[in-house]
């Protein structure tokens, strides 16, 4: 009871801190010229600042700072680290400073790297010595798997904030369900990450939400993309087979992950290159196609997220027969539903033309 009121506690700080930190962020972003101006691909009509994500930062910092035990610093300050590179480079992006592939193919790798450097990684071949024939150390396979994991999380929620509220609502459906698995489980330092996060992008969704009054940026964006990675990487459940236990992080971030994959195949099947070539083709994009509201499109998500974390849960619960069940739904279901999407009517990016 004392964890889960020390957790409670931090969610608090974090909410707080990120509702007071956001509007002062707003006049700061104004005065640097830190705004995301209207244009043929943007929804709004006026400037918006992009420095929310300093909001978030400085919340989940804070709460961090005051509730973490010392036990943990050693691993918080690997997560510090590589949350103020990804604020960094962001910011530096949205501020046209950087080339925008930096980020694919500098700061999130780095970022990656650096988390792995201070033991945030899978632990499903940990303990195998080598594969057999290949002969590659379990440990390389973990840290391999755990370094593509980091990159493609964290450029999942980068692509995934186009829309008011989208990307922090999804963070905090995650964080949420990461934090039900922790207080369970007994995991202080996801229990403590996950209500930090949790916190701080619902004080920043209050500011997000549509009509937006400021948005993450690329460095808020990141960010939350990072922090996600980390909790999912850091969930444990010594009690089920690590075949079987993969698929629940996996489930927590079905959305990013799902949305992701779907622009991937799309643009891939029009010849253009997915993370280069922005365009009105993602879910929640597609969904307003269809007729249906701002709002509600991204609150479909939201429903989505809470859809397959339930169904994480019950891979968690009922290990011996919820993961074939779950998985065949959960892949048939994506299939069918990129499928269907790819056949609505959305706004799509020119193909390149030959010699182009």
């Amino acid at each position: 009871m004392g964890i889960l009121l020390t957790d409670v506690l931090a969610c608090a700080a974090a909410f707080l801190a990120s509702a007071t930190f956001t509007p002062a962020a707003r006049d700061l972003a104004f005065k640097l010229g830190l705004v995301d101006n209207p244009g043929p691909r943007k929804l709004h009509a006026a400037p918006v600042p992009v420095l929310g994500g300093l909001a978030v930062y400085l919340a989940t910092m804070f709460a961090i700072a005051v509730f973490v035990t010392d036990d943990e610093w050693s691993q918080m300050f690997g997560i510090f680290l590589a949350s103020t590179l990804a604020l960094l480079v962001g910011m530096l992006d949205d501020r046209g400073m950087l080339h925008h592939q930096i980020k694919l193919m500098a700061a999130m790798p780095l970022a990656a790297i650096v988390l792995i450097g201070t033991d945030m990684h899978s632990e499903i071949f940990h303990t195998i010595e080598a594969f057999p024939v290949v002969g590659i150390p379990g440990a390389w396979i973990d840290f391999a798997l755990s370094f593509v994991w980091f990159v493609g999380i964290i450029a999942a929620f980068s692509i995934l904030d186009h829309m008011d509220g989208l990307c922090s609502g999804v963070a905090a459906v995650v964080a949420a369900f990461c934090f039900s698995f922790a207080v369970t489980g007994g995991q202080l330092l996801v229990g403590t990450l996950a209500a930090a996060i949790l916190g701080a992008s619902l004080g920043f969704l209050w500011w997000n939400a549509k009509p937006a009054r400021i948005f993450l940026g690329d460095g808020g964006a990141m960010l939350l993309g990072l922090v996600s990675a980390t909790l999912g990487i850091k969930l444990r459940f010594p009690e089920i087979e690590p075949g079987v236990a993969w698929m629940i992080p996996v489930l927590i971030l079905a959305v990013p992950i799902f949305d992701t994959t779907l622009v991937t195949v799309s643009r891939l099947r029009r010849g253009l290159v997915p993370f280069s070539s922005p365009g009105k083709d993602h879910v929640a994009h597609r969904l307003v196609a269809l007729g249906l509201s701002h709002r509600r499109a991204v609150w479909m998500i939201y429903g989505v997220g809470v859809l397959t974390g339930g169904l994480a849960w019950c891979v968690a619960l009922f290990p011996e027969i919820a993961p074939l069940p779950v998985g065949v739904v959960a892949v048939v279901g994506a299939v069918v539903s990129i499928a269907w999407l790819e056949g609505t009517p959305y706004e799509r990016q020119p193909s390149p033309q030959v010699g182009e």
